[in-house]
C-alpha cells in the first residue's frame, strides 16, 4: 500500500534524479504477413504494424499525464525481417526497410527495430541478402534499427558473419558520413540476443513471442547515484542493499506503466527491462554511480568489481518488483550516452580494453563507442569477435555498437544529439587480426554448453 512518503519519494526521483520510463515498446509478430510477392509482403507489414500500434503514442502520452512519469520513447519491434522475407532479393529487403520507415512515420514513433537476422550457426540466402544491404537500409531510413545475432553459447561463434558485419559497419559509416556516420548507431551485433528487449538498436519480436506484447524499459541511474550518496560511508554489503531497494522502487514504477499500457492497448504485458540506461543529462550516469561507490574515476582499478556488484544488486531488486523481468536488465555502459563515461575517456582513465573487461559483468557490451574512421575492417572484426566471445563463454548477452566516424581521428569527438549524445573518438590497438579473421568458419561452442 502506498503512503505519503512513497509518493513524495517517487516525485523527487522524477523531478530531481532523472527517473523516467525510457521506452514503451510494442512487439509485433509479422509471421502472418509472409508472402512470395515482395510488394504484397510490404503492404501486409505496413497494415499490420499501423493497425496494431495505432494508439501506442497516444496511450504513452495519456499515461505520462496520468501519473506524471516521463515516457521518453514509444517504439515498435517486429519479427526479424530475414525470417519473414525469406529469399527476397537485396533490393526487396531495402523495400522492406522503407516500409518499416513508412509505418514509423505514420505512427509517430521514435524507432522501429527488427531489420534483423539470426545467424549464429549459419546463414540462409534471405539472411545473407538482408545483411548485404544493412548499410543502404540504414542510410535511406531515419528510424529503422538493425541487429544481427552472430553467436550463442549453444552454437558457438559464426566468424563468417562477424566478417560480414565488420564490412557492413564500415559501409554504414561511409554512407552516412555527412551525418557523423550515424547509421552505425542504429546497428548492433549480438551474442545470445534476448527476444524481448525493448531497447534500441537491438529490439526485435522473437520467434517465441505472442502476436503482440508490451515491453517496458525503465531507467534511473540518477536515482541510484543519489541513494548511494545518501548512504554515506557504509560497507559494501550495506551499499548493495541500498542499491537493491532502490532498484525495486524503480522497477515498480515500470511495472505500473507496463500494466497500464497493456490494459489500455488490450495487448499482453511482456516484460520489464530494468536496465540502468544513462543519458547525457547531468547526473544521469552509470559512471557517476561507480564513482559514488568510491572510485576516483570510472576506469580505475576496481571498476569491474564495482560494476559487478551494481549489476547484481539491480537485478536482485528488480526481480522482487516484477515477476516478468526480461530484456537485458542491469547496467548499460554506452560511452556517448553517459556524461561520466565521456569524462573518464577524456581524462585517460577509461580505455577500450577496460570497457571490454567491464562488459564481462554488465548487461550489454561495447556500446556507442566512436573509433577513428580509418580503422581497418579486420580490426572492427576483431573487436566484435573479442566481445562476442565474452558473451558465449559466460553464457550472457553481449553486443557491439561501434561507430567508425568517417574523417575523424582519435582525440576528436562526434556529436549525435539527443539521447545519443557526444562520443569521444577512442584510441585503438591497430595490430591486425586479419589472418585470424580470414580463416573463417565457426568457433565451436564451449564445453559447458552441453547441459542436456
Amino acid at each position: 500500500m502506498l503512503n505519503t512518503h512513497d509518493i513524495l519519494e517517487t516525485i523527487n526521483m522524477i523531478r530531481e534524479e532523472c527517473l523516467d520510463i525510457r521506452t514503451i515498446t510494442m512487439g509485433i509478430s509479422l509471421w502472418d504477413c509472409v508472402s512470395d510477392d515482395t510488394d504484397r509482403l510490404c503492404d501486409k507489414i505496413y497494415d499490420k504494424i499501423t493497425t496494431k500500434a495505432e494508439h501506442l503514442v497516444k496511450t504513452g502520452a495519456d499515461i505520462e499525464k496520468m501519473y506524471g512519469i516521463p515516457i521518453v520513447n514509444k517504439r515498435v519491434s517486429v519479427t526479424p525481417v530475414s525470417l519473414v522475407g525469406g529469399n527476397t532479393s537485396p533490393e526487396g529487403y531495402i523495400k522492406i526497410a522503407k516500409t518499416l520507415q513508412r509505418a514509423a512515420d505514420s505512427l509517430g514513433i521514435n524507432f522501429i527495430g527488427g531489420f534483423s537476422a539470426l545467424v549464429q550457426k549459419g546463414m540462409t540466402t534471405g539472411a545473407a541478402n538482408m545483411i548485404s544491404v544493412i548499410p543502404e537500409a540504414l542510410a535511406e531510413t531515419q528510424n529503422v534499427c538493425s541487429s544481427v545475432n552472430v553467436a550463442s553459447t549453444k552454437a558457438g561463434i559464426n566468424m563468417d558473419a562477424i566478417a560480414m558485419m565488420g564490412s557492413a559497419i564500415k559501409r554504414a559509416a561511409y554512407l552516412t558520413r555527412d551525418n557523423n556516420s550515424i547509421g552505425c548507431a542504429k546497428l548492433v551485433v549480438f551474442a545470445n540476443v534476448p527476444e524481448d528487449n525493448p531497447f534500441m538498436a537491438g529490439a526485435f519480436c522473437g520467434i517465441g513471442e505472442p502476436d503482440t506484447a508490451i515491453n517496458v524499459g525503465v531507467s534511473g541511474p540518477g536515482v541510484v547515484a543519489s541513494a548511494i550518496r545518501r548512504a554515506g560511508d557504509c560497507n559494501l554489503s550495506e551499499l548493495a542493499d541500498v542499491i537493491k531497494k532502490t532498484a525495486f522502487k524503480i522497477t515498480r514504477v515500470g511495472q505500473l506503466v507496463a500494466n497500464e499500457a497493456a490494459t489500455r492497448l488490450n495487448v499482453p504485458f511482456g516484460i520489464v527491462d530494468l536496465s540502468l540506461a544513462p543519458t547525457p543529462a547531468v547526473g544521469d550516469s552509470v559512471a557517476y554511480i561507480l564513482e559514488g561507490m568510491g572510485l576516483e574515476s570510472c576506469g580505475a582499478y576496481g571498476t569491474t568489481a564495482a560494476l559487478a556488484m551494481l549489476n547484481d544488486a539491480v537485478k536482485k531488486g528488480g526481480v522482487m518488483a516484477s515477476s516478468h523481468v526480461g530484456g537485458l536488465s542491469g547496467a548499460f555502459i554506452p560511452v556517448s550516452e553517459d556524461a561520466g563515461m565521456i569524462a573518464a575517456v577524456e581524462r585517460g582513465a577509461l580505455t577500450l580494453e577496460k570497457l571490454e573487461a567491464m562488459t564481462a559483468v554488465c548487461s550489454v557490451g561495447l556500446d556507442m563507442i566512436a573509433i577513428p574512421g580509418d580503422t581497418p575492417e579486420e580490426v572492427i572484426d576483431g573487436i566484435i569477435a573479442d566481445e562476442i566471445a565474452i558473451g558465449v563463454v559466460n553464457t550472457k548477452t553481449t553486443a557491439v555498437r561501434v561507430i567508425p566516424a568517417y574523417g575523424k581521428k582519435a582525440g576528436e569527438s562526434v556529436e549525435f544529439g539527443g539521447l545519443l549524445g557526444t562520443a569521444p573518438i577512442m584510441n585503438l590497438n591497430n595490430y591486425s587480426p586479419a589472418k585470424f579473421i580470414r580463416r573463417g568458419g565457426r568457433i565451436p561452442a564451449p564445453i559447458h554448453s552441453l547441459k542436456n
